[in-house]
């Protein structure tokens, strides 16, 4: 755990015996999880470099904070501040999911001369960074009604968690009971379920900064790649066809028979596809 901002963010750094040296992977994971998504790509992806990765504050392991925005403005700045207390100072980033809209942000602070960090590859992956092109499910919506969402948190159980995730996959039986059990345990500490409604407001900031964010993607100078899995029902192709057009250079990679967890659903496919691009740059 760190200290980060008067609150406790857990970070897990994963050694490269191969290459102890060799600039490392940041990873941000995605909502409603945490970074316990990529355990299990972890020893293809650490044979190269070393990972670090981190919860997003709200999630996982990581403080709940009632009083608090939970906005991706201050999510980036929490993951810099947790790069910086490891002491590094360039990195290649990869992110999923709410992961992607926090990269974006750290790549608008890039392009302003204001990032710290020296990023050197960007990878995204299943992320509705285009918004108005995500098909958001029916709990998205409510999460984000100021009066409704609290109401939609308070009634959801491990039963009705483990069903939405299922319907997210490429295959429903993608993923085992106790990957999806280990993951609502996750969610649900600390009250965490709670939470959900706040975190959720992460929709409306894709709205607000929109130009802040895709702006910069579209004047890119770093290598950049879009790892998709094809069959999201929510983070949709067509972000990804869009991303790897507006994103000069892009390499767009499909990995066709997964959904919106591909890191979950087959952790060694989607973790080599990741370390091939890495190795190219």
């Amino acid at each position: 755990m760190h200290a980060i901002f008067g609150r406790e963010v857990f970070a897990l750094v994963e050694p490269s015996p191969a290459a102890p040296e060799a600039t490392p992977l940041l990873v941000l994971h995605g909502f409603p999880t945490s970074s316990f998504d990529f355990r299990h790509a972890l020893p293809r992806l650490a044979a190269d470099r070393r990972v670090v990765l981190h919860d997003h504050l709200g999630f996982g392991l990581s403080d709940k904070p009632i009083e608090y925005s939970y906005s991706l403005i201050e999510q980036a700045e929490v993951a810099i501040a947790v790069w910086q207390a490891l002491g590094i100072r360039s990195g290649h980033l990869i992110a999923h999911d709410y992961g992607t809209s926090v990269a974006t942000e750290i790549l608008a602070r890039r392009a302003r001369g204001l990032c710290p960090i020296e990023i050197q590859s960007l990878t995204l992956c299943n992320g509705s960074v285009h918004l108005e092109l995500a098909h958001l499910t029916v709990a998205q919506r409510l999460l984000r009604h100021p009066r409704l969402g609290p109401m939609f948190a308070r009634a959801a159980n491990r039963r009705f968690f483990h069903r939405q995730l299922r319907r997210i996959f490429g295959r429903p039986d993608a993923v085992t009971a106790d990957e999806l059990d280990l993951a609502w345990d996750l969610l649900a500490r600390e009250d965490g379920t709670l939470r959900v409604p706040q975190l959720s407001s992460y929709q409306n900031d894709r709205v607000r900064f929109r130009e802040r964010w895709i702006g910069p993607l579209t004047r890119l100078d770093i290598p950049a790649h879009v790892l998709w899995g094809r069959r999201d029902p929510i983070a949709v192709p067509a972000i990804a066809e869009r991303l790897a057009a507006e994103i000069p250079g892009a390499q767009l990679d499909w990995l066709d028979d997964l959904g919106h967890y591909p890191m979950l659903e087959d952790p060694p496919r989607w973790a080599e596809a990741a370390a091939s691009f890495l190795a190219a740059v």
